[in-house]
C-alpha cells in the first residue's frame, strides 16, 4: 500500500514535505492524497496474515506493480489470478464477469496462480 501511495505521490509531482503541510492534496485522478493513511501505513505494516487470501490482478495495472504484488502474495500465502487485458480499477463489464465468476469460483475451491 506504501508503495501505490508513494507511486501516486511521484504522478502527481507530490514531495512527502508538502503531503505532512496540506494534510490531504486531491489529485487529478479523483484520489485523494493523505498524510494521515500515509503515515498509518507506514506504522501498521503487514507481518503476520492468518487469512486464506485470493489475489485477483488485472494485467495492465497501472497502480500496482506485478513485482510488488507477487512479492506480497508471497509474504501472506495468498493465491493470485491474473486478469488477461485487466486494470487496477475492474470497471468494464467483462472485467466485472470476470471478477463476479473469481469470487464464485474462490468460494467454493483453491484457486492457484494462473492466467486468463
Amino acid at each position: 500500500m506504501e508503495n501505490m501511495i508513494t507511486n501516486m505521490m511521484q504522478w502527481e509531482n507530490v514531495t512527502s514535505e508538502q503531503l505532512k503541510e496540506k494534510g490531504i492534496i486531491p489529485t487529478s485522478f479523483g484520489e485523494d492524497l493523505s498524510w494521515e493513511y500515509l503515515e498509518y501505513v507506514r506504522k501498521h505494516s503487514i507481518d503476520n496474515w492468518n487469512v486464506k487470501t485470493h489475489i485477483l490482478y488485472g494485467e495492465n495495472d497501472s497502480f500496482t506493480s506485478k513485482d510488488i504484488m507477487e512479492k506480497f502474495a508471497q509474504k501472506i500465502g495468498a493465491t493470485v489470478t491474473i486478469m488477461k487485458d485487466g486494470e487496477h480499477w475492474f470497471h468494464t463489464e467483462e472485467q466485472m464477469d470476470f471478477l463476479d465468476n473469481w469470487i464464485v469460483k474462490n468460494e467454493y475451491s483453491d484457486v492457484g496462480k494462473q492466467l486468463i
